[in-house]
């Protein structure tokens, strides 16, 4: 098989989540550890940071592995889904995993995997393991697929666990109360391992300070006394952040929820640097070079590690921005973010997955914009007419489009140069987008 053969393999033999919903969801850790063994555990040739949580994962991930690259070390960097091509979960030092390797993998190792029926996250986490070791790496940021405690991710003793928030998502899995959800998250939490909780509040911040207690687990509260003291938009689109201890600094990424990204992140490294990782420091004598480094990691974070999708300008004139948001929670602060925007109209491209709670998020849309409903390539998408129908009920009116394609190319036809273009409300949307015209 080539490459392209390969990935359609994976994606179309082995269940799958991302396509196929809760079809392609293996609850369960018996065929991580009957690979793990396969393989020699692999995990345990680097060091490992864990990064669970509804919202947020990603781009803390990408963040603690730029400034780990900063700092000179051979990163890993595993995260889920993809945008446009598969490789983009596995990368060192920001390189995705090459082609051959993935195609070889799977012809070599297709005859022990098989008899298993595992699902595709499975077989991505032990091709990812194996890949880092064979890679030679230092560190690897390892995102949790889905939820925690029965997460494959979770065979992992990481250096630190992080869980950035909580919010109502994969509530059919996860539980339909943010206490039963958080209780699922928390299952990273390991034995004497130090635990970073981004956001809290009073429903989830008991369950993570019992599970701490149990697992006699250090805990932090990032936003108790936060790092990122304000953010304010930048002219590039940016983030320009001020930290209590560690001075002024522009983000790359855009997107107001950066800052709370940002803190978790640093509240993180700090706790690296506690067991000898160097890549951020309040005392004086090593003040200048930990700022230097988080600057030029912040600030190129998308060439350091390839992260896409987080209220990225893709064209000026019309402005065209995308982000992948795609629960209540993530649109809480999008909702937020559309509301800055200065145009003479705004047109949004907008498709959701039918297992999330799309009236929630409808209910956080402008009612002023022009939509262009649509669906993405997956069989998880709801269908354009019915999010038409779901939507008008919210006072939002556009037209359908069959494709996400065909919606942009729509919304880009009516609109002048002063109009404001968002492309959202699900990865796969963006993903579909980044593919066509990126």
């Amino acid at each position: 098989m080539n490459y392209t053969e390969t990935c359609e393999y994976l994606y179309s033999q082995m269940p799958m989540f991302e396509r196929q919903g809760a079809s392609g969801y293996k609850e369960g850790l018996a065929n991580t550890l009957a690979l793990d063994e396969h393989f020699g555990h692999p995990h345990q040739a680097f060091a490992t940071i864990h990064v669970g949580g509804t919202n947020g994962k990603g781009s803390v991930s990408h963040t603690i592995a730029a400034v780990l690259q900063e700092s000179g070390y051979r990163v890993g960097l595993y995260t889920s889904p993809h945008l446009v091509d598969f490789r983009e979960r596995i990368r060192v030092n920001g390189c995705p995993i090459t082609e051959e390797y993935v195609v070889d993998f799977v012809d070599r190792e297709r005859t022990f995997f098989e008899p298993l029926h595992p699902s595709f996250f499975e077989v991505t986490t032990a091709l990812a393991f194996k890949y880092f070791k064979d890679m030679q790496i230092d560190i690897a940021v390892i995102e949790v697929g889905l939820g925690g405690r029965l997460d494959c991710t979770n065979i992992i003793t990481p250096l630190v666990s992080v869980i950035t928030n909580i919010s109502f998502d994969h509530t059919q899995f996860l539980g339909d109360t943010l206490a039963k959800i958080a209780a699922e998250k928390a299952g990273i939490i390991k034995k004497g391992i130090p635990v970073v909780i981004g956001e809290s509040n009073e429903e989830t911040r008991p369950v993570f300070e019992a599970k701490a207690r149990e697992m006699d687990a250090p805990i932090t509260f990032a936003d108790d006394d936060p790092e990122v003291v304000s953010a304010s938009v930048t002219k590039k689109g940016g983030m320009h952040y001020v930290t209590r201890h560690l001075g002024e600094y522009d983000g790359e990424l855009g997107g107001i929820y950066q800052q709370k990204n940002l803190n978790t992140a640093l509240f993180a490294l700090r706790e690296l640097t506690k067991q000898g990782f160097l890549c951020y420091c309040e005392q004086p004598e090593n003040i200048e070079k930990c700022s230097y480094e988080l600057q030029e990691a912040i600030s190129h974070i998308i060439g350091h590690t390839g992260l896409m999708g987080r209220w990225q300008t893709v064209r000026q004139s019309p402005r065209v921005v995308c982000d992948t948001g795609h629960n209540v929670g993530g649109w809480q602060y999008l909702s937020q973010q559309l509301k800055t925007v200065e145009c003479r109209k705004m047109h949004i491209v907008f498709g959701m997955v039918d297992d999330k709670d799309i009236e929630g998020v409808l209910n956080l849309l402008p009612k002023d914009a022009v939509y262009y409903f649509t669906k993405a390539h997956t069989k998880r998408a709801m269908k354009e007419n019915t999010l038409q129908l779901l939507a008008t009920r919210h006072g939002l009116s556009g037209t359908c489009y069959p494709t996400v394609r065909e919606a942009y190319e729509a919304a880009l036809h009516q609109a002048s140069h002063d109009d404001f273009i968002f492309v959202g409300g699900s990865s796969y949307v963006v993903g579909d987008f980044l593919r066509a015209f990126v």
